[in-house]
C-alpha cells in the first residue's frame, strides 16, 4: 500500500523564457491534479515564524514560492518529508490528510497556495493528536 505522503510531489510548471522576463502559467486539471477553487498567499512572515500547523480532510493544494524561499514539512503520521521551495516555476502538490508546517521563510518571501475548495473550517485538523487518531481509524 502506498503511503499518503508519497502522493505529495514537486510539479514542474511551464516556464516561458524571454529576455523581457519569464512567464509561468498554471491550469487547473492540467498542471495540477485538481480544479482550482481558491487562491491565497502568505507574505511579510516575520523571521523565525511558522505557518501551517494543520491538515485538511479533503483539500488538495499546490504550494509555490513566488518570491524568496521557505521549507514545507509534510507528515502523514507514518513518515515525514521536508521540501525547500525557492523557485516560482515549480510547486509542491499536497494531497488531503497530510499535516503541513511551513518555516524557514527568507526575507521578502511570498508563498502562493492554489486550493481545490473554498475555505471551510470543518475541513481542518488543527490538533496533531486528533489528526493522528483519525488516520489510525481509517
Amino acid at each position: 500500500m502506498t503511503s499518503p505522503i508519497e502522493k505529495c510531489r514537486l510539479i514542474d510548471l511551464p516556464k516561458i523564457t524571454d529576455p523581457r522576463g519569464n512567464l509561468t502559467f498554471i491550469e487547473g486539471g492540467n498542471h495540477v491534479p485538481f480544479d482550482i477553487s481558491r487562491v491565497y498567499y502568505l507574505y511579510d512572515v516575520p523571521g523565525g515564524s511558522e505557518r501551517g500547523g494543520h491538515a485538511h480532510k479533503g483539500l488538495h493544494q499546490l504550494i509555490i514560492a513566488m518570491s524568496g524561499s521557505f521549507d514545507v514539512l509534510l507528515d502523514d503520521g507514518a513518515g515525514k518529508r521536508r521540501f525547500h521551495l525557492n523557485r516560482s516555476y515549480y510547486g509542491l502538490y499536497v494531497c488531503p490528510m497530510i499535516w503541513r508546517e511551513l518555516d524557514n521563510f527568507s526575507s521578502g518571501s511570498v508563498c502562493l497556495v492554489l486550493a481545490s475548495n473554498i475555505y471551510e473550517e470543518s475541513d481542518y485538523y488543527r490538533d496533531y493528536n486528533e489528526f493522528i487518531e483519525s488516520r489510525e481509524r481509517k
